[in-house]
């Protein structure tokens, strides 16, 4: 596992073994970032990012290192918190980011009450853990963290789908890349 492109790129990064920690493919790190850009490699400069259910960091990471001005990872696991850690140091990141080890509802809570609004917000729970794609989504959709502007995606099995519209946010586009899926949502009025 590598960063993919910006000030770190083909830097490694480390991941934890289980199923639990399952790192977003190099591959489809690289499709969302396209996707997100568009041809506008300045499209991320400055951007707020949550990075939820973060495992390695390899979202966030990629982030901070296309431009993101602030990226809040977001981890339950006290191991994957630690890791997110070490692959920030190792790279030699020491600014720009806020490690919040919680489980992701009280860290939007938290991260709401403080006064955080996202660009962009990537979730990626445990596949195992269905139920959190719509408790997530819904507590998104219901909360201030978002702009109209902001991007909501969430990773998942390709065969799963996490669902079409959550109060105040719509899919806009479903991507499909080996056995995995992204689903992007946009805040509607």
């Amino acid at each position: 596992m590598r960063v993919i492109a910006g000030q770190y790129r083909s830097r490694p990064l480390r991941s934890l073994r289980g199923m639990d920690i399952r790192p977003t493919a190099d591959r489809l790190r690289e499709s969302l970032f396209n996707v997100l850009c568009a041809g506008n490699p300045q499209a991320l400069a400055r951007s707020v990012w949550l990075d939820l259910y973060a495992g390695s960091g390899a979202v966030g990471i990629e982030a901070l290192s296309r431009g993101a001005g602030m990226v809040y990872f977001v981890e339950s696991s006290k191991a994957a918190a630690e890791l997110i850690g070490e692959n920030l140091k190792s790279l030699g990141i020491e600014s720009g980011f806020r490690i919040v080890k919680a489980e992701v509802g009280k860290a939007l809570a938290q991260l709401e009450a403080q006064g955080v609004a996202a660009d962009f917000v990537f979730l990626d729970p445990p596949y195992r853990m269905r139920e959190e794609y719509a408790k997530t989504l819904g507590m998104l959709a219901a909360s201030q963290l978002l702009r109209e502007s902001s991007v909501v995606i969430a990773e998942h099995e390709k065969r799963f789908d996490p669902g079409e519209e959550f109060a105040g946010l719509r899919r806009h586009r479903k991507l499909g890349q080996g056995d995995a899926g992204l689903s992007f949502y946009r805040v509607h009025g």
